[in-house]
């Protein structure tokens, strides 16, 4: 089950996507939440809903999420389902299926390189110097990873690709070495470092094709997160039975690229890799607002504000949804009728990332889609509001609070 969202700072998104989530964990046994996060980061949440840290509560297990944008992960709503999660899996000790949390991104690599190191120190010091060795070849650029893409793209510097690649191999070819040691907590601690090191070897490739061109780039980091996807599947399914797996992520990932305008300019996406690897096994489930507020920045790097969501623009679908006159509704596309024979038709359909610049509202957040091959669902909200962040600023609490008179101007 994908359930995406058209922001990444929408509290009805989030609180929706949680409570869909506990019905399928609770009625439906699903047992992993995966969702558009760093892996290490989100695997720290992952050991504290399972019992297996030190973390004294949610907030301090969602302590990893630190880089730009914090608000994506440490928000209420998230808080709230991470003790929850925690809480329904601690009832089950001792019988029932556990349920974890998984990030599928790949922006962490020097925090992926800590963690393989950090793995290899304790059960193989041999192999952790081998892979210092490795993994030296990113020191001369520190942290800044897209100036190591720009150095490697243009020839300035040698690429570090064979590094990450042998570093891979040699871990992945320990498997059965390193896994087999104590039972399933050794099982899933390879993995983590396992995925670790894959996630910097595809980080390597997707920093140096950032400057090749943003289909390039885009496709290698949702290639990714679908890879880790099937992992994830893979290894669930061998250590504690068949596995299901509900992902959290942006509609831009989730929604079948091959039926917007980016797939037509030669991106794919998660939505389009899944549907075709798991077929009808896969439920796509695209989430809408016509109005409200979103917490988001200016531009990368800036602080969260509080932000005027506009009413949609004329020819979208938001706004056509805005015209049924309901609060909020869902929408089956996969029976075969009349709406969903409207909705192969292509409109413009919103999407608001971490970034909402309401001034070039057409241009940076509209697109051309046809929702009924996009989704196989859609959820739809007439107004919502912005997500609360754990840390709130004096310029998100002021934030841009529709007026008294809102919409009429009047």
């Amino acid at each position: 089950m994908l359930l995406g969202e058209a922001s990444h700072g929408t509290h009805e998104f989030y609180r929706e996507r949680a409570e869909i989530t506990k019905r399928l964990i609770l009625e439906k046994g699903f047992t992993a939440v995966a969702v558009e996060a760093d892996w290490p980061d989100a695997y720290r949440v992952n050991r504290y809903v399972r019992g297996q840290s030190e973390d004294a509560d949610a907030d301090a297990a969602l302590g990893g999420f630190r880089r730009f944008p914090v608000w994506m992960w440490r928000n209420r709503v998230v808080l709230d389902f991470v003790e929850w999660l925690r809480e329904h899996n601690l009832s089950r000790e001792g019988g029932g299926r556990q349920a974890g949390f998984y990030g599928l991104d790949l922006y962490s690599l020097h925090t992926s390189i800590e963690a393989v190191l950090s793995y290899l120190d304790r059960v193989d010091p041999e192999a952790a110097r081998r892979a210092r060795s490795r993994y030296s070849c990113f020191e001369h650029f520190g942290e800044n990873t897209q100036a190591y893409g720009y150095a490697a793209s243009f020839g300035m510097t040698e690429s570090c690709e064979q590094e990450v690649l042998g570093q891979l191999s040699e871990l992945s070819g320990r498997a059965s070495e390193y896994a087999s040691r104590d039972g399933h907590l050794a099982e899933d601690e390879f993995f983590f470092a396992e995925q670790n090191a894959r996630l910097v070897k595809n980080a390597e490739e997707y920093y140096r094709s950032m400057f090749r061109g943003r289909a390039e780039s885009w496709n290698k980091r949702d290639t990714h997160m679908a890879e880790t996807l099937d992992a994830l599947v893979g290894h669930l399914g061998r250590t504690r039975g068949p596995a299901k797996v509900v992902v959290w992520e942006h509609n831009s990932h989730l929604g079948d690229a091959r039926a917007t305008e980016m797939g037509e300019g030669g991106e794919l996406n998660v939505g389009q890799l899944v549907r075709e690897r798991y077929g009808r096994d896969a439920v796509l489930v695209g989430f809408t607002t016509h109005r409200g507020t979103v917490t988001a920045a200016s531009d990368w790097d800036e602080p969260a504000e509080r932000k005027r969501v506009r009413p949609a623009l004329e020819g979208s679908y938001e706004a056509l949804f805005h015209e049924v006159g309901h609060d909020r509704f869902m929408l089956d596309l996969r029976a075969e009728g009349r709406a969903r024979e409207l909705l192969r038709r292509p409109r413009l359909e919103r999407a608001i990332g971490v970034i909402y610049r309401p001034e070039t509202e057409r241009l940076s957040h509209y697109f051309q889609a046809r929702l009924a091959e996009q989704f196989d669902a859609v959820l739809h909200f007439e107004e919502t509001r912005a997500v609360e962040p754990l840390e709130r600023h004096a310029g998100w609490e002021r934030g841009e609070e529709p007026p008294e008179t809102y919409p009429t101007g009047f």
